[in-house]
């Protein structure tokens, strides 16, 4: 940022940066970046895409799903490119690296989030090999006093299960809660219990006793006593591994006569640092700055090219294309780290502010998964027509910002529809200091309807992003549930994980909208600022009008 720089923020190259020792650059040094910036930069003097006709014709799918490309390589060498990994410092590398060449100065925002990795596993090895899925099936111990880690293969033992449970009474079930529960029990085997009578501990501990070198304890089975639970409870001197499984996980296990088992507790708690990447143009107002802003990260194991690669590609290509643009307003783009942590990139950012630095920002706008393959054309409800949002929860201004969108959806005749205004994106932090804000979203786990379908396509009762949060949501197609995605394929164009459609119609929404308010943030803080409006209208009665200017 040009003006009012805080001491934390730093330069992407320069002496401050290459004293930084916590910060290493996987791509290349500072120095080789600006270096192959340069030389990527085209011969050809950049044009001046100073409206909404002429940024939303230069920002193209094709430069939007090169970026895209860029991150699947960054995630297919480092494994995924979630914050505080080799892959999240990577992807930063590479978007200062693009806006370096596009003559930006970027700045790198470091931060320290609490870091997990959870490695944990529970195994079925033989018979029918099968691996339970971590936070669905099963969880570790999380006792009061430690959560030991080790990993323990043996055969199954059931302690004393009543199985159905559903008839009996809740927490009935005496299971592993005495030592004559284990009259002979194998040493070395993994026993399975059932909650019941007494505690977590109690029974883990007295497994242990037995002789056993791992612990699953299953929910007891009646109604409401099915899904998982943290097991609790002073477990002082347990030594071997032990998860808790939902009762039909424990009831399968129980099932199958003969079952050896693999049972891992295997985690990673430690502080590491993350980063944002900002960027502003070179002229504007500063006391009435535009943000735009798209998180970086993905979930781990994953390449995140949707969530939120899809964001983060098209808000590039815009500051990309937006280069010699001179606004009237200063327009700061940002690409949040941590996000999948819980916003904290974002968060850390706006707390980081001066009441000074807040007053000056007109307006925030986020890009958050905008290429779903089974998508909608979701605006960031900032009218509250759908009445999802508290009342004084939405900050005055983030109507008029979701009028612009709606508007450019209105001019390509296309059908859009109000996405919850929940603060559950980088957003959040904005809003709750009182910055108008809005946005775009074409969907996550929600399920597409009918009446959905028939303005979209796609596919009725399936998720808009059938591989959010997973391994699948990648460019490539591996991983994929192949039946869904040829029968989404009947109606639309993927690349991998991603709709073209979808991306394409958004890029230019994104461009649309961070240009308009580049110029005219009047219908949204009242603030004009003096210059030409390259067709930014004075009310939302003008929007549809505007976006052939």
């Amino acid at each position: 940022m040009r003006s009012n720089r805080r001491p934390d923020v730093v330069p992407a190259e320069g002496g401050d940066m290459q004293n930084r020792t916590r910060r290493v650059w996987s791509v290349a040094t500072i120095a080789a970046l600006a270096a192959a910036a340069l030389a990527a930069t085209p011969a050809y003097a950049a044009p001046n895409n100073n409206s909404v006709k002429k940024l939303t014709k230069a920002v193209t799918v094709e430069g939007v799903l090169d970026h895209l490309e860029a991150l699947q390589d960054i995630a297919d060498e480092h494994g995924d490119r979630a914050a505080g990994r080799d892959g999240y410092e990577a992807s930063v590398d590479y978007v200062v690296e693009q806006l370096q060449g596009a003559g930006y100065t970027p700045e790198v925002q470091e931060f320290e989030f609490p870091y997990f990795e959870e490695n944990s596993e529970l195994i079925r090895v033989s018979p029918i090999p099968t691996t339970f899925v971590n936070g669905i099936d099963f969880l570790r111990n999380t006792f009061d006093s430690g959560t030991p880690e080790g990993t323990a293969t043996g055969a199954l033992r059931p302690v004393d299960l009543v199985i159905p449970a559903a008839a009996l009474p809740a927490n009935s079930n005496t299971s592993g809660c005495e030592a004559a529960d284990f009259a002979g029990f194998t040493p070395g085997a993994i026993a399975l219990m059932q909650r019941g009578t007494c505690g977590f501990a109690v029974k883990a501990l007295n497994a242990q006793a037995a002789g056993a070198t791992g612990v699953i304890i299953m929910n007891e089975g009646q109604p409401g006593r099915t899904g998982l639970l943290n097991m609790i409870g002073d477990a002082t001197g347990l030594t071997i591994p032990a998860v808790f499984v939902t009762s039909a996980v424990g009831e399968n296990l129980a099932s199958t006569p003969g079952a050896t088992v693999t049972v891992t507790v295997e985690f990673t708690a430690e502080t590491r640092v993350a980063y944002n990447v900002i960027a502003e143009t070179a002229t504007g107002n500063d006391a009435n700055t535009v943000m735009a802003g798209a998180h970086l990260d993905s979930v781990q194991d994953g390449a995140g090219i949707n969530d939120n690669g899809s964001g983060s590609a098209a808000l590039l290509e815009t500051a990309i294309q937006m280069q010699k643009v001179k606004p009237n307003n200063t327009v700061r783009f940002a690409w949040w780290g941590a996000e999948e942590e819980g916003l904290l990139g974002s968060e850390y950012y706006v707390e980081q502010l001066t009441e000074a630095e807040i007053a000056q920002i007109a307006l925030y706008v986020n890009f958050d998964m905008i290429g779903s393959p089974n998508y909608m054309f979701g605006v960031y409800d900032g009218d509250n027509s759908s009445g999802t949002a508290q009342p004084g929860f939405i900050p005055p201004g983030s109507a008029e910002i979701e009028d612009v969108f709606e508007g450019f959806y209105e001019s390509r005749g296309l059908p859009y529809q109000d996405t919850e205004f929940s603060g559950r994106s980088d957003y959040g932090p904005f809003i709750a200091v009182g910055i108008p804000a809005g946005g775009l979203f074409t969907g996550a786990e929600g399920v597409k309807t009918a009446d959905e379908a028939a303005l979209y396509g796609g596919v009725i009762g399936a998720s808009y992003d059938p591989c959010y949060h997973q391994f699948c949501d990648n460019l490539r197609g591996d991983g994929q549930n192949v039946a869904l995605y040829d029968q989404l394929r009947l109606d639309y164009d993927l690349v991998g994980n991603v709709n073209v459609f979808a991306l394409d119609v958004n890029a230019d929404a994104v461009a649309t909208a961070v240009i308009t308010f580049a110029y005219d943030t009047s219908t949204v803080n009242g603030v004009r600022v003096p210059g030409k409006s390259h067709g930014a209208g004075k009310s939302a009665d003008a929007f549809k009008n505007r976006f052939q200017s």
